[in-house]
C-alpha cells in the first residue's frame, strides 16, 4: 500500500451537503489513485450538537455514493490523548492559560477594530505570574488555554493555491481548550492528523488561516505536517454566497429528488477544475482522471439543476438488469420489461418517472381531446382493432381511420396520440401500442 493517507472529517451535527461532499470526494480520489488509505473521522467533540443519527446519515450518504472508507475514527474516543498532547505542549511552553471572559474579549476586539487594527489577541494573560493566576482562580475566574504562535511567516506550497505565506503575528493565538474543558477543532484535528499519519489534506479555502496555525501546532508536537490543498468555495449560479443555502442542498435531499450517485460524483469531481464536466461511467474513471492541481482558486458556481441532465444521461445508459426490480415493482411483466424500459428510459430524467409511464400503460391516460376533434376521436376509438396489439397496430388502425374519415397528417395522428396518451409528444406510437392495456374514452 502507498503511504498516502487522506481523511474526511465531518462534524455529525447535521446532514452533509454538496460542499462537504466536494471535500470528501477530493480526499477519497487522491487516496484511491495512490493506492493509499482513506479515513472517515467523525469530529464529534461537541457533545451537545453531535448526534448519532447524523453520524449514521453521513455514513449512509457516503455508502450511497460508493465512497468507502478504510476505517472510522471518532474524536470523542480520543479525549485523553488530546489532554496528554496538551500537557506536552504546556511543558514546552507552547500553551498558556488565559482568563478573559467572552465579554472582555469582545470589548478588546471592538476597540482594535475602531483603531483600524486587526482584532488579534493581545496576549495579556501570557504575562500573568503564577501568583496572579492562582488568585484569579480563587476569585472564580474561568480559564481557557491558547497555543503560543511563533511570530514568523508560516509557509507552504498549496497544491491548489500555490505558495502561501502567512505572518503569524497577524493571527490570534488559537484557543485549544475552552473554559468548560472542551477540546476545540484546531487542536484535536492537529493531534489526529499527526497520530493517524495523514499525509494529504484537501479542504475549503476558508481554512487557510487554520492551516497556518495547525502547521505550527504539529511542528510543536514534533510531527511532520501533511501536504495541503485548499479548494475554492461554492457560490450560487449568479455568484451569490451559497453557504447559507447549503442546508437545502443536503445529499439526502438530492437523493430524494432523484439525483443519481454517478451524476453527483461526476459533477463534483470536475466542478471548478480546468477539465470539462462529463458523465463518468464508474468511480474508477473518476479516480483515474483526477488531478487536484487542475482546480483553481476562483469561487466556483454550483447550480443543482446541472445535476439533472447528468442524471438523465446516466439513467438512459442503464441496462435492463440494473432497473429490473424497480420495473417489476410497478407491475410490468417480465415479458414486457425490455420493451417498457426501451420506451421509458428515453423519456424520463429520474427513475421515479417510470411510475408515470407504468400508470399510463396499465391504467390509461386522461385523454386530451379538443372540442373540434371529439366526434372524430369517438369514431376512431370505435375502430380500434381487437387485442393483442402489436407494433403494426398503429399503422393499420390509423390507415383505416384515414380511409373512413378523410383525415391525414397531423390532423389525423395528433388527436389520436393525445387521446391515447394524454400527451402531445413522446415515444413512437407504434412502440407503445402493444403496452397500452386501458384506453380511457373521456
Amino acid at each position: 500500500m502507498s503511504n498516502v493517507t487522506t481523511r474526511f472529517a465531518p462534524s455529525p451535527t447535521g446532514y452533509i451537503h454538496v460542499g462537504n461532499l466536494r471535500t470528501a470526494l477530493m480526499n477519497y480520489l487522491i487516496s484511491r489513485k495512490a493506492g493509499g488509505t482513506f479515513i472517515l473521522r467523525l469530529d464529534d467533540t461537541d457533545q451537545e450538537r453531535s448526534k448519532q443519527e447524523y453520524a449514521d446519515s453521513i455514513m449512509a450518504d457516503l455508502e450511497w455514493l460508493g465512497i468507502h472508507w478504510d476505517r472510522v475514527e471518532k474524536q470523542s474516543m480520543r479525549i485523553d490523548r488530546y489532554r496528554e498532547a496538551a500537557e506536552e505542549l504546556k511543558n514546552k511552553g507552547r500553551v498558556y492559560e488565559c482568563f478573559e471572559s467572552s465579554i472582555e474579549l469582545e470589548l478588546k476586539r471592538k476597540k482594535q477594530l475602531n483603531m483600524h487594527r486587526p482584532p488579534v489577541y493581545d496576549r495579556a494573560s501570557l504575562g500573568l505570574s503564577d501568583a496572579n493566576k492562582a488568585k484569579m482562580r480563587t476569585e472564580g475566574y474561568d480559564s481557557y488555554w491558547r497555543f503560543l504562535l511563533n511570530w514568523t511567516h508560516i509557509e507552504w506550497n498549496d497544491k491548489i493555491l500555490g505558495p502561501i505565506s502567512i505572518d503569524a503575528s497577524s493571527v490570534s493565538d488559537p484557543v485549544l481548550i475552552r473554559a468548560d474543558g472542551r477540546i476545540l477543532y484546531t487542536f484535536a484535528s492537529s493531534v489526529d492528523d499527526i497520530d493517524m499519519g495523514v499525509t494529504f489534506i484537501v479542504r475549503g479555502a476558508d481554512h487557510v488561516t487554520n492551516t497556518a496555525t495547525q502547521i505550527q501546532i504539529m511542528e510543536a508536537m514534533s510531527g511532520t505536517p501533511p501536504s495541503f490543498a485548499h479548494h475554492s468555495l461554492l457560490t450560487g449560479g449568479k455568484g451569490e454566497e451559497l453557504s447559507k443555502r447549503l442546508g437545502t442542498l443536503s445529499l439526502r435531499d438530492l437523493r430524494t429528488q432523484g439525483v443519481e450517485p454517478m451524476a453527483l460524483l461526476s459533477l463534483m469531481a470536475r466542478l471548478g477544475s480546468s477539465k470539462p464536466v462529463e458523465l463518468a461511467s464508474s468511480i474508477q474513471d473518476l479516480i483515474d482522471g483526477f488531478d487536484v492541481s487542475s482546480f483553481g482558486a476562483a469561487p466556483t458556481k454550483f447550480n443543482a439543476e446541472d445535476l439533472f441532465p447528468l442524471t438523465r444521461a446516466h439513467v438512459q445508459s442503464l441496462p435492463l438488469p440494473a432497473v429490473a426490480d424497480q420495473i417489476k415493482a410497478l407491475g410490468v411483466t417480465e415479458a414486457e420489461a425490455q420493451d417498457f424500459w426501451n420506451i421509458a428510459k428515453a423519456n424520463i430524467t429520474i427513475l421515479s418517472d417510470l411510475k408515470e409511464w407504468a400508470d399510463l400503460f396499465q391504467n390509461g391516460a386522461d385523454p386530451l381531446i379538443e372540442t373540434e376533434d371529439a366526434s372524430f376521436v369517438q369514431e376512431a376509438l370505435a375502430m380500434l382493432p381487437p387485442r393483442p396489439w402489436t407494433k403494426s397496430t398503429w399503422s393499420e388502425w390509423t390507415e383505416a381511420v384515414k380511409t373512413a374519415t378523410g383525415r391525414k397528417g397531423k390532423t389525423l395522428y395528433m388527436p389520436l396520440r393525445k387521446a391515447l396518451t394524454g400527451r402531445t409528444d413522446g415515444p413512437e406510437m407504434a412502440d407503445i401500442m402493444p403496452l397500452i392495456k386501458v384506453v380511457k374514452t373521456g
